[in-house]
């Protein structure tokens, strides 16, 4: 990992023993409750790794759920994010896996409620840093350090170009771009890094664009889901 600053050495300003089995398993649950849009129903996370030998004793379980319901890596509510999930009527089962990983500290998260599914899986990576690797069977990147958008649609002629002429509509700077399909002319996904937040309106703008299916905002600096 590059170094980008002095926080990708000390890690983040966090409750917890542990900037990669704390801090950054908050960040993963707070991405996927961004992607889902809400607090899910129910939430089934299996630990890969380290993350399955060590999660009760140091607190991952906590962690992730304290993500899903979109603590911040510091929040005092973290010790008690399982009774606050009970609190709030959300569900949460643990699984763990001996399934090989890309990472040893991976997760895999299947959220459901309001008639819908959402599949993220991602690391911690070091630091409270995290990598988001796959959503819903789609192969993507991304870190969630920056304004993300998270796009299905159909694998049509003309997509990439009509998203990003909306973009540059906004004066949107794109940093990172990754795109990932099931088969040609099928389903897609693509993941845009921006420089900017995304507001609402930009968001249903390219929500308007024919064949687009979704559009998910991953905002950790908000703090709103």
């Amino acid at each position: 990992m590059r170094f980008k600053d002095v926080f990708s050495i000390i890690g983040p300003a966090m409750i917890g023993p542990s900037s990669s089995h704390t801090a950054g398993a908050i960040r993963l649950g707070r991405v996927a409750r961004c992607l889902f849009g809400s607090r899910p129903e129910h939430a089934d996370i299996t630990f890969y790794g380290s993350f399955a030998d060590t999660y009760q004793g140091h607190g991952t379980d906590l962690a992730i759920v304290g993500g899903l319901l979109d603590y911040d890596t510091d929040d005092p509510r973290i010790p008690t994010s399982l009774d606050g999930a009970e609190e709030e009527g959300m569900d949460v089962t643990f699984r763990t896996s001996r399934t090989p990983a890309p990472h040893p500290n991976t997760a895999r998260m299947n959220l459901k409620g309001g008639g819908r599914e959402l599949t993220v899986t991602g690391a911690s990576i070091g630091g409270g840093n995290i990598e988001i690797s796959s959503i819903n069977s789609f192969d993507v990147k991304f870190t969630g350090m920056y304004p993300t958008l998270v796009l299905s649609h159909e694998d049509r002629p003309g997509m990439i170009a009509d998203i990003t002429a909306i973009l540059r509509i906004w004066n949107m700077n794109i940093g990172y771009m990754d795109l990932d399909r099931k088969s040609r002319n099928g389903e897609a996904m693509t993941v845009i890094e921006v420089d900017s937040p995304i507001s609402g309106k930009l968001a249903e703008q390219i929500r308007s664009i024919g064949g687009m299916q979704e559009v998910g905002v991953v905002d950790l600096r908000e703090g709103e889901s």
